[in-house]
């Protein structure tokens, strides 16, 4: 059924296509006839062609997802970095930014786990991101994100950098076997945390699992059923197991870009600037979007197409895990 729809998402494609494309050979057939063809910027030629134009470059971007794990569903873990609140705040920016392009995408998003800031902002999240290719055209999201701005928690208004780590990884279904020995886990469960109010859980139904030879730790409080966690925390386990030995696969080929780029905040993948000027660039594809704050919307695509290329390319770009120290 999932390839049926994959299959049917392609011809709906096509011949969303073969329409745009008829639309405009229209309006050029009746040039070479002798009627007067609108060529202003705003008129609905130019219009077409802006739309065909954006239909044939997300067509490209999903034939650059030939991934094994591409099609599959994302989980996106968002961290912050070191200094408190600022960066606890910038990290609850990101993650409104992914759960806005999700939207966009027609998506749908699940919380697997959510820690709230001291003061404002998160601690840590997890969610789900339910859809075709959501983790091919999410994959290249992995790594350090910096914020440049005037703090809204400085009453000197001075200007901050703040950082936080995001970590993606497929969600690993039935047709792909992970063996993970029951000796090999260990798991706790604890009462979940919440702002109060019905969010209160009087239970120890939080579950956190960890992953004794990796030392990889997954946990889920969303549910008020300690069964449903551990069910969705195992998920999330074996996908993080598959990523880490697909890892361990591409440690050869990684080595050599290791050595040229250290992970660190001197090699964030991506730079959001509101203060002095406004831009978000990615430091790896060289992409650039004047519109910041269109971009904290959700509006990912150029990035996403930007690292598509790349990988097409052949660079093999370095990234932080979900783990790494951002102190």
């Amino acid at each position: 059924m999932r390839e049926k729809k994959r299959v049917d998402a392609q011809l709906a494609d096509d011949a969303e296509l073969a329409r745009r494309t008829g639309d405009i050979d229209a309006w050029f057939e009746l040039a070479r006839e002798g009627e007067a063809i609108p060529t202003e910027p705003d008129s609905d030629l130019a219009r077409e062609i802006r739309a065909l134009a954006e239909v044939a470059e997300q067509m490209e971007s999903r034939t650059m997802l030939s991934g094994e794990t591409d099609p599959l569903n994302a989980i996106v873990t968002v961290h912050p970095g070191a200094g408190g609140t600022e960066s606890q705040d910038w990290a609850e920016m990101l993650l409104r930014m992914y759960l806005r392009w999700a939207e966009q995408q027609g998506f749908k998003t699940e919380m697997n786990d959510y820690q709230d800031g001291e003061e404002a902002g998160i601690k840590s999240a997890t969610f789900t991101i339910t859809g075709e290719y959501a983790f091919g055209l999410l994959s290249g999201e992995t790594g350090v994100h910096r914020l440049v701005r005037i703090s809204p928690f400085d009453q000197a208004k001075r200007r901050h950098t703040s950082f936080a780590s995001v970590y993606v990884s497929p969600e690993i279904d039935d047709s792909i076997e992970i063996d993970i020995k029951p000796d090999q886990i260990r798991t706790d469960t604890y009462r979940s945390g919440g702002k109060g109010g019905q969010h209160v859980n009087t239970t120890d139904s939080a579950v956190r699992i960890t992953h004794i030879p990796t030392g990889i730790v997954v946990q889920c409080q969303n549910e008020r059923s300690q069964h449903k966690n551990r069910e969705k925390a195992m998920k999330m386990l074996r996908s993080r197991l598959y990523e880490y030995e697909l890892e361990k696969k591409h440690a050869a080929t990684r080595k050599i870009e290791d050595s040229k780029l250290d992970i660190n905040f001197g090699s964030q993948i991506r730079s959001y600037v509101l203060q002095p000027y406004r831009i978000a660039k990615d430091h790896r594809t060289k992409v650039e979007v004047g519109d910041v704050d269109k971009v904290l919307d959700g509006y990912l695509d150029p990035f996403i197409r930007g690292y598509l290329l790349m990988k097409r390319q052949g660079s093999v770009p370095v990234t932080a895990g979900p783990d790494d120290d951002l102190d």
